[in-house]
């Protein structure tokens, strides 16, 4: 650990913490990803401060797993480059900037559903659709099941961060040649970003009812290189990685 630089680490160490006390949480009847987990602007659970809680909480061993040995293999060397300070920015910036991607999606989402759902139809799901899903159930019929996953469907995780980790890695290093799984031969690292790019816009387009937030992962894609951008035009990165 003693080769982790100290943001990084922290960062780490909050992950791993938070994810700890969820399922401590869990043995004494407490969902805290319903607490800190984003939710839709409109639902009865949403709380401003979900916007940047939800990055800190994960859903399963493997999705923290994945989340956080990508920050392991690729945060350090940014946080090497940049600095703890301004990695450690561009890390909070794209994770509220994913958050606030995912709900103006679902924002679109939602009022394009409402075209094809009665008013009496949209007030059930507002009022017993969250009841349902944390029974594990939802709506038979697949417009207000639709409703239902937009307005009440927790979302949580690192990944919008991440992904922007990844895009900052792929501009700055876009010849680094990285072992993907299953590929069996490494591949350069902006084709690498641009591939996950590609496919989380498939993904997301496509309407996939996976349970992931694509549009979240590309939200933090894209205040990343915004961030990036803004910095190289004002010259707050210099040397061989501008």
């Amino acid at each position: 650990m003693n080769n982790i630089p100290t943001v990084t680490k922290n960062l780490l160490a909050i992950n791993v913490l938070m994810f700890l006390a969820l399922l401590a949480g869990r043995k004494l009847g407490v969902d805290l990803n319903a607490i800190l987990g984003l939710h839709f602007y409109m639902s009865q659970e949403f709380m401003p401060y979900q916007l940047f809680t939800y990055m800190f909480m994960h859903g399963d061993v493997s999705h923290i797993f994945f989340n956080m040995f990508a920050l392991f293999m690729f945060g350090r060397t940014l946080e090497y480059v940049w600095g703890g300070k301004r990695f450690l920015i561009y890390y909070i910036v794209a994770g509220v900037g994913a958050a606030l991607i995912q709900e103006a999606v679902g924002a679109v989402r939602y009022y394009s559903l409402l075209s094809d759902i009665s008013p009496a139809d949209a007030v059930v799901v507002m009022e017993n659709g969250l009841d349902a899903l944390r029974q594990g159930k939802n709506f038979i019929n697949p417009s207000l099941a639709q409703l239902n996953l937009v307005v009440n469907a927790t979302t949580v995780g690192a990944s919008g961060a991440i992904y922007a980790i990844l895009l900052a890695f792929g501009m700055l290093f876009p010849n680094e040649r990285i072992f993907v799984f299953p590929i069996p031969v490494p591949i350069k690292a902006k084709f690498f970003v641009l591939g996950y790019a590609v496919i989380e816009l498939y993904l997301g387009v496509s309407g996939s009812l996976d349970g992931v937030a694509h549009f979240a992962h590309l939200g933090g894609m894209l205040f990343g290189l915004v961030l990036i951008l803004y910095w190289r035009k004002n010259r707050k990165i210099s040397g061989p990685y501008v």
